[in-house]
């Protein structure tokens, strides 16, 4: 497991500061004033608390590169973001506290409304739930008479290409807490969020199973790296 280091830079020996305290007062400047920065910048100011005394720069480069963005680092699995230089058990721990963060806001956003008048915010909800997950989850949003959540759970997780769903788990679990509605969930860790066949029957055979006993589907969103699909919007459903 590589380690995260605490390097001076060889000005430091000679009492002055290190070259890259510079960089790091502008950084913060441009952020301060408004600039949109590129992802590896905003993860260099993520950095700069976590490793203090080193430059930053190549190894946010380097975990963009490894990723693909700074969503996709902040929710890469630890093991794997161990294996770039200058990564340790803090920096790591740091990274999982702002994902951790990242889906709080986001359920923030849909908690105690109604979610069908607020549904963009219902998709970055979703997205910042699972988008980057290595596996396929599956998760349900359960919802009461006025389309507020009751309650957000995953009913389960598989493979990188399935996840198993039994849709009388679903019902009886929707009449555990008195849901009247529902909004399907998964992902698609390939990144297309293009709906499979085997998503298209599950989610027929969900409604089937919940429409006799007055709970209505709403929807069943598929998100990935690359968008989200609704089922609803493309008339699979």
């Amino acid at each position: 497991m590589a380690r995260s280091v605490d390097r001076p830079g060889l000005a430091d020996s000679a009492g002055e500061a290190p070259h890259y305290h510079g960089h790091r007062e502008r950084l913060r400047a441009r952020f301060a004033q408004g600039d949109t920065l590129p992802d590896y910048e905003f993860l260099e100011l993520v950095l700069f608390r976590s490793i203090p005394r080193r430059d930053v720069k190549p190894i946010a480069k380097a975990l963009i590169q490894r990723f693909g963005s700074f969503a996709e680092v902040i929710s890469a699995p630890p093991d794997l973001l161990a294996e770039i230089d200058g990564i340790g058990p803090s920096v790591i721990g740091d990274l999982k506290i702002l994902e951790a963060a990242g889906r709080r806001l986001a359920r923030g956003a849909v908690a105690e409304r109604p979610l069908l008048t607020s549904w963009s915010a219902v998709i970055d909800y979703c997205r910042a739930a699972m988008a980057f997950s290595p596996r396929e989850e599956f998760r349900i949003l359960f919802l009461d008479k006025r389309n507020r959540l009751i309650a957000d759970e995953v009913q389960g997780h598989g493979t990188i290409d399935h996840t198993p769903v039994y849709p009388r788990e679903v019902v009886r679990r929707s009449l555990e807490l008195s849901a009247t509605a529902l909004i399907l969930v998964h992902n698609h860790p390939s990144g297309d969020p293009t709906p499979s066949q085997a998503d298209i029957r599950m989610t027929r055979e969900i409604v089937a199973a919940a429409s006799p006993l007055g709970i209505v589907v709403h929807d069943h969103i598929i998100v990935g790296r690359d968008g989200h699909a609704s089922l609803k919007g493309l008339k699979l459903m």
